[in-house]
């Protein structure tokens, strides 16, 4: 009978299982090195698990701060410990100057990031030695001053404004402690000279400090708004800088101004005044003799908005635009000027006269300063004073600039006759280059005064404004400026194709007691062009200027500002999109010819006063001295443009 085999789950032959089982103990023997060698084991184990926790929780700690600033709250950099300390270095600077670019896009100004260099002094132990180190590396320092500056117990001290990277890399490497950089800006004129007294500029922290930098100072720091787009195109403003400096040179001159205006929408497309300045380079201007005057040695006097000048015989404009708007006097009209006018000691003489009768055209082709201020007594002095105020002429002109001037004009209850009869001529009252040509811009646009402005409008915009002569009255005026630069003294100012009408105007400077200096004048033109449908008006003026070879021994504006209004309509038509109507040069300017003693149509009466003088001659007492000024107190009036027995140049 065969073994039954075992169960799949018994013990092996001859194993007990529990309590039944052998107990048996094995002892294993481990030598003492081995001990030791196991504890040093354990211990190290140890430390390098307390180890690897702390630098978890170290890197745990700067990802969560890290995330903290970049993610969940982030903050600008702090200043750094030694600007914390103590006084703190300025505020810090806004983001970015708002940039002024003109009507075209093209960058006037603009801020850009820089590096300055600045020290705390109380960590300077060798202000002296510091000096000299870091002259070497910025030669453009003065050591003296630097060590000046690192020297006493103050906290904060800036050395340079606008490190390049290679010279930051250079100052850094010289290892001085309590030097340090700081991020700053700087403010760019990429253009240079181009509308320097319009921008203006800023001063070392970013304010503005004069023209539309100061005008708009708070929109451009805070950046409200989009950049800001002046009117002026950079190109028109290098064409009249370089015509009016052309003049300048040609005859002397110690000054100039020019400015080009759109006659309907009242944009300043360009303005400019000379002697200017580079405002990429602020240090050379504040270097100008210290007391340089208002009379053109001074580059930041910008003559444009703020010399005031008698206008001569640019003012005839006005007085015949006023005596055709008020009726005195009609095309065929016209006065006696064949005799001087006598007004107590002083007599009105023309400048190489006629010596008769002359009609209106002929007044304004000859620039008759008798025959003009027969007309403007024709209409009296006290709407005469009206019509000049209602022309602007009697207040500041408001434009986008902090620097404008106030003109020089007779009170009210001052003006007498003689006020009246010199400036119907142009003397006797001091206005603005803006002021005239904005008055010229109103005569040629259809009688509309708009005032001027610096900033750029959409195109084809017709600005409001204040109509201050009748639409006809306009029509005649520009036919009788036509007729000036085509048949008078202007006649210089014309280029084929655009027909430029104007009037020059020549006056004697007043000093500073009031009294007219002798051979020191000022000769200007103003006028629009193209006369058939008016766009822009142009105005020109030389300040000083002296004859010169070609002049044959004259230095009146028909030599001097005319040749350069000419010029700049010349330059600047094209880049402004006008192309010259030469195919209808012939039916245009037989639309706007006048002649020069036009008949009086029948049916018609003449207007009285017509070939007898509006004002006799006066044996009364002699003028009153100068009255002051209600705009300016404490400021003269210029004193009475009647010379004894001399005559004022009128051109």
């Amino acid at each position: 009978m065969s073994p039954i085999p075992p169960a799949p789950d018994a013990l092996p032959a001859g194993r007990t299982f529990g309590h039944h089982a052998a107990a048996r103990t094995d002892v294993v023997r481990v030598a003492q090195p081995e001990l030791v060698r196991r504890a040093v084991m354990e211990r190290t184990r140890s430390r390098l698990l307390i180890a690897a926790g702390g630098f978890a929780l170290l890197f745990g700690a700067v990802a969560a701060r890290l995330a903290d600033a970049t993610l969940i709250s982030p903050a600008e950099p702090k200043r750094l410990a030694a600007m914390v300390r103590q006084n703190a270095p300025p505020a810090e600077h806004l983001p970015g100057r708002g940039a002024v670019t003109d009507r075209n896009g093209e960058l006037l100004a603009v801020t850009l990031p820089i590096t300055a260099l600045y020290a705390n002094p109380s960590e300077i132990t060798d202000p002296a030695g510091v000096a000299r180190r870091l002259v070497r590396v910025l030669p453009q320092l003065d050591e003296e001053r630097v060590a000046a500056r690192l020297s006493g117990e103050r906290q904060f001290a800036y050395l340079a404004r606008a490190l390049t990277p290679r010279e930051q890399q250079a100052v850094n490497s010289l290892g001085i402690p309590g030097l340090y950089f700081e991020e700053a800006e700087r403010r760019v004129y990429p253009q240079g000279r181009a509308a320097a007294h319009i921008l203006g500029g800023v001063d070392v922290d970013g304010n503005g400090t004069a023209g539309v930098e100061r005008y708009f100072d708070e929109r451009l720091r805070l950046r409200r708004g989009d950049d800001l787009r002046l009117s002026i195109d950079v190109r028109v403003q290098l064409a009249l800088r370089d015509a009016v400096q052309h003049a300048i040179n040609d005859y002397n001159g110690i000054g100039g101004a020019g400015i080009l205006m759109d006659v309907q929408s009242g944009e300043i497309i360009g303005m400019v005044s000379l002697p200017d300045f580079d405002l990429s380079e602020p240090a050379r201007v504040e270097a100008v003799t210290p007391g340089a005057d208002e009379r053109g040695h001074n580059p930041r006097f910008n003559r444009a908005t703020v010399g005031v000048y008698e206008p001569g015989s640019t003012f005839k404009l006005l007085t015949a635009s006023m005596a055709l708007e008020l009726g005195t006097v009609n095309i065929w009209g016209g006065y006696d000027a064949s005799r001087p006018i006598r007004y107590g000691r002083f007599t009105i003489n023309d400048y190489r006269g006629k010596n008769r009768w002359l009609a209106l055209p002929e007044i304004l082709a000859y620039s008759s300063n008798l025959a003009s201020a027969h007309m403007a007594a024709a209409v009296g002095p006290q709407r005469h004073r009206d019509f000049m105020v209602r022309m602007g002429m009697g207040s500041r002109i408001g434009i986008e600039l902090p620097e404008t001037a106030v003109p020089l004009i007779p009170r009210s209850n001052a003006w007498r006759d003689i006020n009246t009869l010199t400036i119907a001529f142009g003397h006797g009252i001091s206005v603005t280059p803006l002021h005239v040509i904005t008055g010229a811009s109103a005569i040629a646009n259809g009688g509309i005064l708009r005032p001027p402005t610096l900033m750029a409008q959409p195109p084809g915009t017709v600005a409001e404004g204040t109509r201050v002569i009748s639409e006809g009255t306009s029509a005649t005026m520009r036919r009788l400026m036509r007729l000036v630069v085509t048949d008078g003294s202007a006649r210089s100012a014309d280029v084929p194709g655009y027909f430029v009408g104007g009037k020059t105007g020549t006056a004697q400077k007043t000093g500073p007691n009031g009294g007219y200096l002798q051979n020191k004048r000022i000769a200007a033109f103003v006028g629009a062009f193209p006369m058939q449908a008016p766009r822009y008006a142009v105005y020109v003026m030389v300040d000083e200027p002296t004859p010169n070879a070609r002049s044959h021994g004259f230095a009146t504006a028909g030599w001097v500002a005319a040749p350069a209004a000419g010029e700049i309509v010349r330059r600047v038509a094209p880049i402004l999109g006008m192309a010259p109507e030469t195919e209808r040069m012939t039916e245009i300017q037989s639309a706007l010819s006048i002649p020069m003693q036009p008949g009086r149509p029948r049916g018609t009466s003449p207007v009285a006063p017509s070939r007898a003088a509006a004002t006799p001659a006066r044996t009364a007492p002699a003028a009153a001295p100068p009255s002051r000024s209600t705009e300016t107190p404490g400021r003269m009036t210029q004193s009475p443009a009647l010379l004894r027995e001399a005559s004022i140049a009128p051109r």
